[in-house]
């Protein structure tokens, strides 16, 4: 029975959280370009993961920035944080579990900083175009795949290699899932998800684990039907589908043509929200480790596009890679037309 009733559980809770933000909600847009611009040094491994260690005060700055463009989900600074990751750095076990907590705790602290504003501010708008509407924010723990810990652009391939089974996935993952589960988020935002093995790691884990905190399944694609590693988009998707835990599906950092086609393949599999959050649609140039410039579209195009995706039936949407606080702004103000 405890099965069926977190089921129930999780599916109204979106499905809540939709409906009082008004029947969409805005994720917030990208983190690292966002850090490198309030001049945080990001030529690391541990990626935009360093700033839980050298600069938290600019994480925090960065999720205020999102809230005060309308952001209504902020996804934690630890896409690129694993135990392992920290590990290989000389941290111990006890110190790597507490960056990956320190990273829900400074969007917690931003959540409630945000909140502190709205009481004092008035209007809803001011006159620099910050909001300061007092709404439910959710606080998304960020899990990257485990190509994003090997930190080589395999989360843009999907291709592990044959030792990396299904168990060993589990295993990777199963401590730091563990650990953000308990530690005051709101859901876990499994990101970036670059093949169906790591989907069912997801799934078995949080299933092994009695994990009840919601979560979101986001996967990435390079041509709108496969994930990139070659694996139907729609078997991925019903994986996520039959995962007690799961409160939405979608598509993250991937370019915004292939969308629309991905939103239908997604309805035929499931009838959970659904979050859409793309790149900008720039290439990313994993040997020279730099975006390629000028391959992207505009923010008044990528903001076109969310109302055609409005239309098509996705629900949730906000920006990846190389999008700004400027993109996720644009977002709210067509959404407040709508």
């Amino acid at each position: 029975m405890a099965h069926s009733t977190s089921h129930a559980l999780s599916s109204a809770f979106m499905t809540q959280f939709l409906r009082n933000a008004g029947g969409t909600a805005i994720v917030d847009g990208g983190l690292a370009t966002e850090l490198e611009r309030h001049g945080a040094d990001l030529n690391d491994p541990l990626w935009s993961a360093k700033c839980l260690l050298t600069s938290p005060h600019l994480i925090h700055r960065v999720h205020m920035d999102y809230l005060e463009a309308g952001a209504d989900i902020i996804i934690t600074a630890s896409y690129q944080a694993t135990i392992q990751g920290f590990e290989s750095k000389g941290y111990t076990t006890d110190e790597s579990e507490s960056l990956l907590r320190k990273s829900v705790e400074i969007a917690c602290t931003a959540r409630v900083n945000y909140y502190d504003r709205c009481n004092t501010s008035t209007p809803d708008e001011s006159p620099d175009g910050r909001i300061f509407k007092k709404r439910q924010i959710l606080i998304a723990a960020s899990v990257g795949s485990y190509g994003a810990y090997l930190a080589d652009g395999s989360e843009y391939s999907g291709i592990y290699g044959d030792s990396m089974t299904l168990e060993a996935l589990k295993e990777f993952h199963r401590k730091r899932v563990k650990v953000l589960a308990e530690s005051g988020a709101d859901l876990i935002a499994f990101e970036t998800i670059p093949n169906k093995l790591e989907a069912k790691a997801y799934a078995e884990l949080l299933e092994e684990e009695n994990i009840s905190l919601p979560a979101w399944f986001a996967f990435n694609s390079k041509d709108g039907i496969h994930v990139v590693s070659g694996d139907s988009y729609s078997e991925c998707v019903s994986i996520a589908e039959s995962c007690r835990n799961t409160v939405a599906v979608g598509i993250n950092c991937t370019p915004p043509r292939f969308i629309h086609g991905l939103i239908s393949s997604i309805k035929k599999v499931t009838t959970k929200p659904i979050v859409i959050y793309p790149n900008s649609g720039e290439s990313y140039d994993a040997d020279l480790k730099e975006w390629v410039q000028n391959t992207g579209v505009s923010d008044d195009d990528f903001v076109s596009y969310v109302n055609k995706w409005c239309e098509t039936g996705a629900s949730i949407f906000g920006g990846c890679c190389r999008t700004t606080p400027n993109t996720i702004r644009g977002i709210y103000r067509t959404l407040s037309k709508r």
